[in-house]
């Protein structure tokens, strides 16, 4: 079953057959009593579906799941997504044995891996629909991952700056892997060719949730360069403008991890932000991406 066939549901409307608690007034909520092992049906599948589209994150914590059980359950919500640019020495790295698993690993020689706001791979032509991750070990204090709301940013701007940026169109590159490949050697023959294989993706300024039909602020300063058409200069100042909206704590929600917690998150209509206050401490994560489809 894909994620994209369930009905649409009224945002403030939803009743579920399993406990929700909200964990801000904007976004997030921790469900309970699902264990994501066990046997799961198609109707509750349904029903965490539009929990998610209503709350844009949702956290289980005490799951104890292996690796394979991580899997089959991101396949439950759609195909998966294997990142094109992870590297082991860069503490973001695909799982040998099972590409779809990306290891999130910090240690006392190694920084965070996600201390930029971003939602994730929007210089796919298809960005990612929603990610599961699941925390192996948490540091004894930080490491928290923060979440923005963007509909929430987009709602909150002006009504002049909506209009203006309604048809506007954005170019996404993932020029900060590049660099990151450049400073652990990685050949530039090599970074020209996936280059020419992921070359920029446009993506509108402001997309429409595919089953909610709410709009989006969709532009990070991770990995969106520019605004088409404009000037250099007035195109930086508007991302920068734009892009603000995420680091407003009215827009946000902030999970504090303990080993066995899962967040899954809906990449579309949120950026999120790995706080990296915890070093030398060791931590690891581990993520399962559902594919998504063309924004618009």
């Amino acid at each position: 079953m894909d994620i994209t066939d369930v009905a649409e549901r009224p945002q403030s409307q939803g009743v579920y057959p399993f406990k929700l608690e909200r964990i801000t007034g904007t976004l997030g909520a921790e469900v309970q009593g699902v264990d994501l092992g066990g046997k799961l049906s198609d109707e509750l599948i349904r029903q965490l579906t539009a929990a998610l589209v209503e709350h844009k994150v949702l956290v289980f914590r005490d799951q104890p799941i292996t690796t394979d059980q991580h899997i089959a359950l991101a396949k439950r919500f759609g195909p998966l997504e294997i990142h094109p640019f992870t590297q082991p020495s860069s503490g973001f790295a695909n799982s040998d044995e099972r590409p779809e698993v990306i290891r999130i690993e910090s240690t006392a020689d190694r920084p965070s891996a996600a201390a930029t706001w971003h939602s994730d791979v929007t210089f796919r032509q298809t960005p990612s629909l929603a990610s599961i991750l699941r925390c192996r070990v948490a540091p004894a204090y930080g490491g928290d991952t923060v979440w923005a709301d963007m509909e929430a940013a987009y709602n909150g701007l002006d009504e002049a700056t909506r209009d203006w940026i309604s048809g506007l169109t954005a170019i996404h590159d993932w020029e900060a892997f590049r660099q990151n490949m450049r400073r652990n050697g990685v050949p530039q023959e090599r970074i020209d060719e996936l280059v020419r294989e992921h070359p920029p993706a446009e993506h509108p300024v402001v997309r429409t949730h595919p089953v909610s039909g709410r709009k989006i602020l969709y532009v990070n300063l991770t990995f969106t360069t520019a605004i088409k058409g404009l000037p250099n200069d007035e195109s930086q100042a508007l991302l920068r403008r734009l892009s603000a909206q995420a680091h407003r704590p009215e827009y946000q929600m902030r999970l504090r991890w303990r080993p066995d917690t899962i967040a899954m998150w809906d990449n579309r209509s949120t950026q999120h932000y790995g706080v990296g206050d915890f070093h030398p401490q060791h931590r690891l994560m581990e993520r399962v991406t559902v594919a998504g489809d063309r924004p618009f």
